[in-house]
């Protein structure tokens, strides 16, 4: 009806938004980021502001003809995350904890609702 009436046609491929990214997801492009930050800089000081640009494969839903192999940049609001799970220290689960620490994350006095060491 849409189309006939008023001349709407459906929308492309290309116009289509993406899927929304899970949680998992999320994680996953924030854990790779401060891994990335931490082996370039070898500490996880991340200053508030800092964004980290990581590489990621875009996935089958690549909406520009390439082949599903693709990279695509991407900006991560890094020193807010790493402050966010700082601060969140005592509601994450032994998981999370394990691979930030795994990666250089300081905890001090965090898991105990007090202020961390850098």
């Amino acid at each position: 009806m849409c189309e006939q009436i008023l001349g709407i046609q459906p929308a492309a491929e290309d116009e289509k938004p993406r899927p929304r990214r899970t949680q998992a997801d999320k994680w996953a492009m924030n854990l790779a980021a401060a891994r990335q930050f931490y082996e370039r800089e070898g500490h996880l000081r991340v200053p508030r502001q800092h964004i980290e640009r990581i590489a990621v494969a875009s996935g089958d839903d690549s909406r520009d003809g390439e082949s599903g192999g693709d990279r695509e940049e991407r900006e991560i609001k890094l020193g807010a995350g790493v402050g966010n799970q700082r601060s969140r220290a005592a509601t994450l689960s032994p998981e999370r904890i394990e691979q930030l620490s795994a990666i250089g994350m300081r905890w001090t006095q965090a898991l105990s609702g007090g202020s961390c060491d850098y």
